[in-house]
């Protein structure tokens, strides 16, 4: 049964406990497109530091728009079936075995190119936290069950679904949209996927219901 959090102090005292349990952790951080993910990610990185913990996200592994006009993906980019699965699960595998003498590198997602940038996150073998956050974590398929056992927690975030969508809107237009084509991209694209992720929510260690005036500033990045 999945534990319910509602205070970023918790959260916080919960990364901590992670960061010092003296092994590698791995923290998955799941949630609907604009449950605050990424800015949750990131308030936990600033609260730790950089020497402790690092966020190495899914959005990295975006198959190329090369790739998804190819294959006919392009309207679709950001469903389930966008991602290189198999590439994600094997960096977090390697990432949970990673030696004292090694270096790894992870892809980073840039929303204004709207491509993903081969080894531009690098892991320190002294980083005792990798967090890694994506919509699909605890879906089904098995790349996506082995990406999940690499995961030393899961943690569900949730928040109201009218300011989901309110950021999720805004981050769209922040990145080039105009407001009528990012409702539109939201309302068939985002929320398709969102019904996806929300169907895996009882599947978390940790689920996340943090009040509104708790919440971090959303970031766009």
């Amino acid at each position: 049964m999945s534990t319910t959090v509602t205070s970023m102090e918790d959260l916080l005292d919960r990364a901590r406990a992670l960061a010092t349990s003296g092994r590698r952790a791995i923290l998955g951080l799941v949630g609907a497109p604009g449950a605050g993910k990424s800015t949750v990610s990131r308030a936990l990185v600033h609260e730790l530091g950089p020497q402790v913990a690092v966020v190495v996200p899914m959005d990295g592994f975006h198959l190329a728009n090369e790739v998804l006009r190819d294959q006919g993906l392009a309207d679709v980019k950001g469903n389930i079936s966008t991602f290189d699965a198999p590439g994600y699960a094997a960096l977090l595998r390697r990432l949970q075995e990673q030696r004292d003498d090694e270096i790894v590198y992870a892809p980073r997602f840039d929303r204004t190119l709207e491509e993903s940038i081969g080894s531009a996150i690098r892991i320190d073998p002294w980083i005792s936290l990798v967090i890694t956050e994506g919509n699909y974590l605890l879906c089904d398929g098995l790349a996506w069950e082995r990406a999940r056992a690499a995961l030393t927690q899961s943690w569900f975030i949730q928040i109201p679904q009218d300011l989901r969508l309110r950021w999720l809107i805004d981050r769209h237009i922040a990145h080039g949209r105009s407001p009528q084509a990012a409702r539109e991209w939201v309302t068939r694209s985002d929320e398709a996927n969102a019904r996806l992720v929300l169907r895996t929510a009882d599947r978390a260690d940790v689920l996340v219901n943090l009040p509104v005036g708790d919440l971090p500033e959303p970031t766009t990045g």
